[in-house]
């Protein structure tokens, strides 16, 4: 059986999993480069049996999955994963497997990135190493109003560090109630009031279709010219034209992303030239200790696939349906 490990663009999966344990005969290829064409993904995956995509790295739409007719195991990291088609995958009798992560590498990058941003580190070192030091002045936490979209689980931590940094924490999502905000020591307020008042807005929701575009223009113009926004959940919750539109005209002061429309970002877009514009890329799960519990994961649902009892299966229906492939 052949395995593809996609999207390893630090190099490392070989290392931080053990493929070892696989079962006899198991053949692993790992690959660092990202393909965004259909035909070239397609003849490179055509020969394998499973593969396993780093979440939301390679996209799987119908189109892809019906061309890969020896595919019999699809695997995530993470539970879900919105560039995965799992109707299309049902439909073709795929298993979609997914991999828990490990640590708090989203919450622990948002403030990375807070803190960047207000404080210019990564301008001052880019300009220290040319020979000029000490250029900018950054902006204290303290006191500041920090406005949280979400308090999910990563939501609810950003808003205990920012607690911690003696900030003013408001809160709003579309389901949230002011019972939550209270145990997240924040106070729940309308989107138009978290927008006007806050000085940073990070951005802690799942991609959806009630949550695409959800911070448009019309947020973003309300907005203090001193305000900052980070958003390290999905690039479509933020319009990135919007976004371009008022970094470009200073009506923000800066914006913190992790996240984009399309990744890998390519080296002509705009955002690369805004100003105060902080890019990382979508590093929030990209830490060691997550890496070792995603392939850790994917082994395991390796060997349970391959023993006829798979584990962490997202779409389940399809291991009884007629469309099913089968394990061997």
């Amino acid at each position: 059986m052949k395995l593809a490990i996609l999207d390893d663009y630090q190099g490392t999966a070989k290392y931080l999993g053990d493929w070892s344990s696989l079962p006899p005969g198991t053949n692993v290829q790992f690959f660092q480069d990202h393909i965004a064409n259909e035909d070239k993904l397609v003849e490179r995956l055509k020969e394998f049996d499973m593969v396993m995509g780093m979440r939301e790295r390679t996209p799987f739409t119908r189109s892809i999955l019906s061309r890969l007719p020896k595919l019999r195991l699809l695997m995530t990291t993470g539970l879900r994963n919105a560039s995965f088609d799992m109707e299309a995958a049902s439909d073709m009798g795929i298993p979609v497997c997914g991999a828990s992560g490990a640590g708090e590498g989203p919450t622990e990058l948002t403030w990375g990135l807070i803190l960047s941003l207000l404080r210019h580190i990564h301008e001052e070192d880019k300009r220290s190493r040319e020979g000029s030091w000490g250029t900018t002045v950054g902006v204290g936490l303290k006191g500041k109003t920090l406005g949280l979209i979400g308090l999910g689980h990563i939501g609810s931590l950003v808003a205990k560090v920012g607690k911690a940094f003696d900030m003013n924490i408001i809160a709003w999502s579309q389901n949230m109630t002011a019972q939550l905000a209270k145990e997240c020591d924040a106070t729940l307020v309308d989107k138009e009031t978290l927008f006007r008042e806050s000085d940073v807005v990070s951005v802690h929701l799942v991609l959806s279709d009630r949550s695409r575009g959800l911070v448009g223009a019309a947020e973003l113009e309300l907005m203090k010219a001193t305000a900052f926004l980070v958003n390290i959940s999905r690039g479509p919750i933020v319009d990135e034209k919007a976004l371009i539109d008022v970094l470009e005209r200073k009506a923000i002061a800066g914006a913190a992303l992790d996240t984009f429309d399309v990744e890998p970002l390519p080296l002509n877009h705009p955002l690369f030239k805004t100003p105060n514009t902080l890019i990382c890329p979508h590093l929030g799960y990209v830490t060691e200790e997550g890496y070792r519990a995603f392939y850790a994961g994917v082994i395991e649902n390796v060997r349970a696939f391959l023993s006829g009892e798979p584990i962490r299966v997202i779409n389940e229906a399809v291991l009884t349906s007629a469309e099913f492939r089968g394990y061997n």
